[in-house]
């Protein structure tokens, strides 16, 4: 009997002491729970990857979990996520929560944006549509590839079948004929590289015969402009004086032709016609002159006093 009941005491404090433990973990886990702030977030995108238990991190540290996800009831374009922070987390005016994925899959709930000069989130800073504050929401980086996904696999389509047709048979014989012209061209203008320098240092040689020529051409304009403005005056002075003695040679040439015209005007009606007269006389008596010589050559003295006789008559 003795035996049995060591055995009971046993049993029952051991039962006790699990007992007493159950009540401490409870406690602590209602005393934890008690530490918590609960905050709401209404996101109007997905929130693919969230999932109850979820971390919720400020600036990277970790400060809580997600307490529950669900569809709002009021406004079904929104989903509620209900996370539950660590009291002491400053959750001040101005933090916004975003979504930030990893690369299992798995989403965390990411809290920044806190300035210390403000008030913390409460009921009195901001709505309680479901009786707890709520964080405003801030886009995030999958939300937005999440919502241009459609636009972008559109776009990715399209560029697809851009590059079909640009890269078919046709387009790719001719890109590797540019290629191997393009390779040509190269080679060609390697070999041809010798010539380029020469004619590349030959440029710069004339370049710097052109330069030294300007600088020359510049100290004539120069000494042209000294010359122009300490001897101007007087070969103005000069030239204006020649210019006037030109004039006058042309008003005397101009009255000379004016005295000479009427003697040419007689010259042309008067003596030309009379020499021309008497020029026409000379050739005529040249020509009787020589006609004569002509016939004391041939007949003689006697042709001059006799005529010819007349041939004889025969009946």
């Amino acid at each position: 009997m003795e035996t049995r009941a060591n055995h009971v005491w046993v049993g029952a404090i051991t039962l006790l002491l699990l007992a007493g433990a159950a009540l401490f973990f409870v406690w602590l886990a209602r005393l934890s729970e008690r530490n918590n702030k609960e905050y709401d977030i209404f996101y109007e995108q997905s929130v693919g990857g969230v999932a109850e238990g979820s971390v919720v991190t400020y600036s990277g540290v970790p400060v809580g979990q997600v307490a529950d996800i669900s569809i709002w009831e009021r406004d079904p374009e929104f989903v509620k996520v209900r996370i539950a922070v660590n009291g002491d987390t400053p959750i001040l005016v101005g933090t916004t929560a975003s979504i930030s994925a990893s690369f299992t899959g798995v989403a965390n709930i990411s809290l920044a944006g806190g300035r210390s000069n403000q008030p913390p989130i409460s009921c009195d800073t901001t709505d309680c549509p479901e009786g707890v504050p709520v964080i405003p929401p801030s886009d995030s980086a999958v939300g937005e590839i999440l919502a241009s996904a459609p636009l972008l696999l559109e776009r990715l389509a399209t560029l697809t079948d851009r590059l079909t047709r640009v890269l078919d048979d046709d387009n790719q014989n001719s890109i590797a004929g540019i290629l191997a012209n393009t390779n040509t061209i190269s080679r060609e203008l390697a070999d041809s590289s010798p010539q380029v320098q020469q004619t590349l240092a030959e440029l710069q040689l004339t370049l710097a015969q052109s330069t030294e020529t300007l600088a020359a051409f510049e100290d004539t304009l120069e000494s042209t402009d000294a010359l122009l403005e300490n001897e101007g005056p007087a070969i103005a002075s000069d030239l204006r004086a020649t210019l006037a003695s030109a004039r006058q040679a042309a008003d005397s040439l101009e009255g000379s032709l004016a005295n000479v015209e009427p003697l040419t005007r007689q010259l042309n009606e008067d003596t030309l016609p009379a020499a021309t007269a008497t020029l026409r006389d000379l050739r005529q008596t040249s020509q009787n002159l020589r006609s004569m010589t002509e016939r004391l050559e041939n007949e003689g003295a006697g042709s001059l006093i006799s005529r010819p006789a007349l041939p004889d008559y025969e009946p």
